[in-house]
This record gives structure tokens, C-alpha cells and sequence, in this order.
């Protein structure tokens, strides 16, 4: 089977003792869902990642302790014979920045909250004075951050996420690829004046339509301004299960399969080390589904892309090679219907795995759409068990969609065209949302389900 498949040139990111980008392979990866502080759970996690295949592994850094944990953690895997690379996740605090930046091997910042406040959805009106000022604040302290970097030979990763824009980027740009973007290359244009090239990049959404134009739009804002840095996908707060593995394959696929991708994670409310499997196989599937997707895009009847394969196909590859292949013509809107031939699964069967794809690309929506986070150190529940509630009590619900997520950090932006979102709000504490309205505050865990489960019911009356 062949194809015109290539893959997009970038620069090289140098992150401890691996390479992103370039020639170099694609890079599997996960994060872990443990609290820093425990480091006997997070060396064990991180173990477990790695074993699975994993080459970098992230923990949450809430504060500077959290941080400062991380060294104790990188100790402990390198004498235990795990050198690979660890990151540090940082939200609301450049300060914790600067902290993780002289022990880890790499630090992700999210320009949505580095020095601008939570997302509160309300539109602030600038000058472009003022507007203008607010950059050069960010420059200052993003240079302090760099020069940090420089010293230890720390690697950056800039992760937009689409559901932890600023306000000050909604009120000038809109909820929109072109606003996502601008957040990211405001700070992309500081590192390459300071001539910092270790910078991976990440544009993350739940939806994956948002989240593909959005990569896309990077690119050729990137190759306008002659900037070529490595790319890390991945689609954010995909769920679980079946429906997690779809909607990721649906997403990281359409951009796989362009060429585009250095590194990728995929996100799943599961055990961390139960990514690693599915992000391998994806890359081990690219050519394949490449070549897959060019034919099947030149026959495309009626608006139906039709996919044939041969007898013998793992059953499970099948659903990821098919959502792979199909992701970019539905998420292009060159197709709006999907039909799987393969004579060894029932039609029934067939039928699930094409409203599966054609439901995570945004088409068609067949079942309740759930969105939920993969959890890290910052959730502040039971996430699995929370999630197997929920989804017991609303699977009947068909087009509603109700997002579960562990914390704030993207909690109410990522949920925001949902109908009714579960949020963690404090240790034991649960905040209740009606699309971008908070309905109940702290709610004790125990009672929260109950409380979602009513607020849809007198809903729908």
C-alpha cells in the first residue's frame, strides 16, 4: 500500500536524555495521577508508565512543595534504573515555574493562567495601550522563567488549552482556533527573541474539531513567522473506554495522518500506564491509515466514506484504524456519514463502531456525550467511580453532554458547551454546573451525584 505520507519537518526539543521532534520517533506518553507529596506513589506510578512503554512522565505541581518534591521523585526513579525524562505541570503560579525549572527535565506552563487570573468568562474591554502593557508584563516575567531555563538546560512545553483560555484572550480574540493560537504564539514569539529552542508545543482541546483547525492554524502561523518547533497532540478530558479511545484516535489521527505530531499523549480517565498501549499503537498505525485515508477520501459518495478492510484485522486496531482514517474528512465536513465493511463483525457491531466516530468527530451525536478528565494530582474525587456513577444514571440521556473533571484548572472552560458539568471544587467538595453557570457550590462529595442526577431530572420537566 503506498502513499505520499511525510512528515512535517521540525526543529528539535532536547529534553534530559531523549530528543522530540526532527528525525527523531514519535514519543509516547502519560501523566500521573498522583499527589507529589506521596513520593513512594508517584516513583511506583511513574514505574508503571515507563514499564508500559512511556518515555516521559508528568506530575501536576500545585505549589513550590509540590516542586520541591520532584526532586526527591527524579532521585528515586534514576537509582532505581529509570532515567527517563519528568515534567512538571504548572498552573497559576509562574513562582512554581521557576522552582520545577532547576529539578525537572522539563516544565509545561499554560499561557491561559501563567500571570493571567482563572477563566471567568467575562468579557474585559482593553485599549490597545492597555492591551499592550499587559504583554510587556508577561514579557518581563517570562524572561526571568527562560533564564532560569538557559541555567539548568530545562526543556519548556507551552500547553494552550482550550478550556483555560484568559479572559483577556476571549475578550480580544473570541472562543476561537484563531484566539487559541494567538495565545500560544505570544508566548512562542518571547522564547525565539531570547533564543530559546528547547520549546514543545501543545494545543489541546475536548473537542476535536476545535482542537484539529486549531493545530493546523498553529502550523502556518508558525511557518509564516519561520518558527518550527516540535508539536505535542493529544485531545483533553476524552473520557474512557471505548468512547475515550475513539474520540482520541479520532483527533490525534486526523493530524497524524497530515504529518503532523512529534509527541503524543492520549488523555483517558483510567490508570495513567493504560495510555501508553493505545498512544503506541496509534503510531505504530500511520502509515497504514495514511494510506488508508487518501484512498477512501477519493471515494467519498453522497457524502459517505465507505472503508473496506480484510479478514483477520485485530478487532481493536480496527476501531482505532478506522477512526484514525476517517477523523479528517468528517472533521472537514467532506463527509457526514460512515460505513465500516468487515465481514468478521456483526452489522450491529459495525453500526456502534461507525456511530462511535462519526459522535467523537462531532457529526452525529447517538448517546450521551460525557467529558471527562484524565485526572492528575490536582482531582479532588474519585474520578473512575465518579464517572461509572454518573454514566449508570445518564447513559439513556441521548445528545446531552455532561462533563466530569477533577479540578478548575480547565474544568469550567473544557466543559463549557456542556449541558451540565461536575467539578471538583475542594477537598471533598463538588461544584455544579448548568453550562457556564455555577448552580451549587461545595457540595460534599457523598451528596453530589444525587444533586446532578436531580438538577437534569427537574431540567427536563
Amino acid at each position: 500500500m503506498s502513499t505520499s505520507f511525510s512528515r512535517r519537518q521540525s526543529s528539535v526539543c532536547h529534553i534530559g536524555n531523549i530528543a522530540i521532534g526532527g528525525a527523531n520517533p514519535i514519543r509516547v506518553q502519560s501523566m500521573a495521577t498522583v499527589d507529589t507529596n506521596d513520593v513512594e506513589g508517584c516513583v511506583s506510578q511513574a514505574k508503571r508508565i515507563i514499564d508500559a512503554g512511556g518515555e516521559l512522565v508528568r506530575f501536576t505541581t500545585q505549589g513550590t512543595r509540590e516542586a520541591l518534591a520532584m526532586e526527591h521523585i527524579s532521585q528515586r526513579l534514576k537509582a532505581d534504573g529509570y532515567p527517563q525524562p519528568l515534567v512538571a505541570d504548572v498552573h497559576f503560579n509562574a513562582n512554581v515555574a521557576d522552582v520545577a525549572a532547576r529539578i525537572c527535565e522539563k516544565v509545561r506552563i499554560n499561557p491561559g493562567n501563567y500571570i493571567d487570573p482563572a477563566r471567568t468568562f467575562k468579557h474585559l474591554e482593553y485599549t490597545d495601550e492597555e492591551y499592550a502593557a499587559e504583554l510587556k508584563r508577561l514579557d518581563d516575567r517570562l524572561v526571568t522563567f527562560i533564564n532560569i531555563c538557559k541555567e539548568h538546560h530545562t526543556a519548556v512545553r507551552i500547553g494552550v488549552n482550550h478550556g483555560s483560555l484568559s479572559d483577556r484572550i476571549m475578550s480580544r480574540y473570541g472562543d476561537t482556533p484563531a484566539g487559541i493560537v494567538e495565545s500560544c504564539m505570544e508566548f512562542l514569539r518571547i522564547f525565539k527573541r531570547e533564543q530559546f529552542a528547547d520549546v514543545v508545543i501543545s494545543i489541546k482541546a475536548s473537542n476535536t474539531v476545535v482542537m484539529v483547525q486549531s493545530v493546523r492554524l498553529l502550523v502556518k502561523q508558525m511557518d509564516s513567522e519561520d518558527m518550527h518547533y516540535p508539536l505535542h497532540l493529544g485531545v483533553t478530558e476524552a473520557g474512557e473506554g471505548e468512547d475515550g479511545r475513539v474520540k482520541s484516535a479520532v483527533g490525534i489521527g486526523a493530524l497524524l495522518t497530515e504529518g503532523i505530531g512529534d509527541t503524543i499523549r492520549v488523555s483517558l480517565s483510567e490508570e495513567p500506564e493504560a495510555e501508553i498501549p493505545v498512544a503506541r499503537k496509534m503510531v505504530e498505525l500511520i502509515p497504514e491509515c495514511a494510506a488508508l485515508r487518501q484512498q477512501a477520501e477519493a471515494n467519498i459518495h453522497d457524502g459517505c466514506m465507505t472503508l473496506r478492510f480484510e479478514n483477520h484485522e485485530d478487532h481493536d486496531d480496527l476501531l482505532l484504524k478506522s477512526a484514525m482514517t476517517a477523523g479528517a474528512a468528517l472533521i472537514d465536513k467532506k463527509a457526514d456519514k460512515l460505513r465500516i465493511d468487515y465481514d468478521e463483525l456483526p452489522a450491529e457491531r459495525l453500526r456502534e463502531m461507525e456511530d462511535a466516530i462519526l459522535q467523537a468527530a462531532r457529526v452525529k451525536f447517538t448517546k450521551t456525550e460525557y467529558i471527562s478528565c484524565p485526572g492528575c494530582g490536582r482531582t479532588l474525587y474519585n474520578l473512575q467511580e465518579t464517572i461509572a456513577r454518573i454514566k449508570a444514571a445518564t447513559s439513556h440521556l441521548v445528545g446531552l453532554k455532561i462533563g466530569i473533571m477533577g479540578c478548575i484548572v480547565n474544568g469550567p472552560g473544557e466543559m463549557a458547551d456542556a449541558d451540565y458539568g461536575y467539578v471538583g471544587a475542594g477537598r471533598g467538595k463538588i461544584s455544579l454546573y448548568r453550562g457556564k453557570e455555577c448552580i451549587e457550590k461545595n457540595i460534599p462529595e457523598q451528596d453530589a451525584v444525587e444533586r446532578l442526577l436531580r438538577l437534569i431530572e427537574e431540567d427536563r420537566k
